[in-house]
């Protein structure tokens, strides 16, 4: 069986024609559907706008947790720095795509929207005024075709009764005449009855030829005055069509960050930082820093002089006006270009993720390769110049002073607490003689701060 369906015309052959009466409102139906496609578009391109920002923002958090933890972590020299490449390359990549949101946003559905604005004209009575014309056109141009149309229509149906009644008045004539009851004027009355038949159905077939003939001549009319009106409806869509197609050009050039000469831009950067990377020179900078290739000051002999001093100078208590809180003391500090073994997992428990998926990055410690010691000091008891830590509050148990911070402190050593002013904690042991104590956060983790930047509650 072939089928009904002309692929090279692009016609189905078994759908109702356009010819037909009232099929016409496809055509204008189409005009209001344009109308709604650009509404469908314009909400296309603001969910990809939200995607773009919500993975510029992921993109650049990321970058910032990460650069934090690598450049309080172990790594060093010029490693170090390709490996913060990559976080550079992250925050540029996000902002790129910050700008594939605006372009979206700012370009794109403003385009469209103030082209469906242009396009479409609202009436007071609702609608669009194009909508109104072409279906004013339609009928205009179908109303007296359709006139004919329903003339001949009804002549056809009369023939066709008229022939019905023909055919049964025969089939009673021919089924009596095999009948002896049936007398000879009951014969009569039956053929005069076909005869009849037959005169009316001679009278239909001329009406309904006539119908027909009349309905034939006012076709090409008919059809011409509909090509006109739908004319006009194929120039109002072949605009909407072509801006579409204008449209999404500028959208994929949007989206398309390959042929953004910064997006390439980015990646030799990040490919020659990478390269410029030189074990042997971050080899001979560890050991000048913390190796063989370090200053020392060897023992020699030195005469008594009752004017030398070894005491460490005691923290202030208060805070001087108009000056920003004291720093610890530089004996906790270390020395110059000394890096901490600082864990990423200690970092996760106090970092809130946002992402928008279910999985969680792994949270790689440091306690796992170095024993979670500091690989380049002692214990911190000698890294406070030796001098134990004074005694616990309540035993050093789970008991203690609660005290509220007056200043904000970024922990600097890894055994050392970081809080925000106004933030509560617990101390655990009192101050040292260098102005530390011991405490303790809600969330539970332990560690040194400056005594004088908190207050007993």
């Amino acid at each position: 069986m072939s089928s009904s369906y002309d692929e090279s015309a692009g016609v189905d052959e078994t759908m109702d024609s356009f010819w037909e009466v009232g099929n016409y409102k496809r055509a204008v139906k189409r005009i209001d559907d344009g109308h709604r496609l650009c509404n469908d578009l314009m909400g296309c391109l603001q969910e990809r706008a939200k995607i773009e920002k919500a993975y510029s923002q992921q993109l650049t958090d990321w970058s910032k947790r990460w650069r934090q933890l690598i450049e309080k972590g172990p790594q060093y020299g010029s490693v170090e720095r390709a490996w913060l490449a990559v976080m550079t390359e992250a925050e540029k990549v996000g902002d790129l795509h910050q700008e594939v949101k605006n372009g979206l946003l700012n370009e794109d559905v403003e385009k469209v929207k103030n082209w469906q604005k242009e396009a479409f004209h609202k009436q007071m009575m609702g609608g669009f005024k194009e909508t109104k014309e072409a279906e004013e056109g339609f009928k205009k141009a179908q109303k007296p075709w359709a006139k004919k149309f329903k003339e001949m229509e009804t002549a056809k149906k009369t023939y066709h009764m008229a022939c019905k009644e023909e055919k049964l008045a025969a089939t009673r004539e021919a089924n009596c005449k095999a009948e002896a009851s049936v007398t000879p004027d009951q014969q009569k009355k039956l053929h005069e009855k076909v005869e009849k038949c037959k005169q009316d159905v001679q009278k239909a077939k001329e009406k309904y030829d006539k119908s027909l003939d009349e309905l034939n001549k006012c076709t090409p009319q008919y059809m011409e005055q509909m090509e006109q009106v739908f004319d006009q409806c194929q120039q109002h869509e072949v605009k909407r069509l072509n801006f579409l197609k204008e449209v999404l050009l500028d959208i994929k050039r949007h989206l398309n960050l390959t042929e953004n000469q910064n997006y390439a831009t980015v990646y030799r950067e990040l490919e020659r930082t990478i390269l410029a990377a030189n074990s042997q020179e971050d080899l001979k900078w560890f050991s000048n820093n913390h190796g063989p290739g370090m200053h020392m000051n060897w023992p020699a002999f030195e005469e008594y002089n009752p004017d030398a001093t070894n005491a460490v100078a005691k923290r202030e208590k208060k805070k001087p006006d108009g000056v920003a809180p004291a720093t610890p003391s530089t004996e906790h500090a270390g020395q110059p270009g000394d890096r901490g073994s600082v864990s990423s997992y200690d970092k996760n428990q106090a970092y809130s993720t946002e992402w928008s998926d279910d999985e969680q990055p792994n949270a790689y410690s440091g306690n796992e390769t170095n024993g979670g010691g500091n690989s380049f000091e002692d214990d911190s008891g000698s890294a406070r110049g030796g001098g134990s830590v004074g005694g616990g509050i309540g035993g050093g148990g789970g008991s203690g002073v609660r005290v509220r911070a007056l200043y904000d402190y970024d922990g600097q050593e890894q055994d050392e607490l970081s809080f925000k002013a106004g933030d509560e904690l617990t101390k655990i042991e009192e101050e040292d003689d260098q102005g530390w104590c011991r405490g303790r956060l809600d969330s539970g983790r332990t560690g040194l701060y400056p005594a004088n930047y908190v207050e007993e509650m």
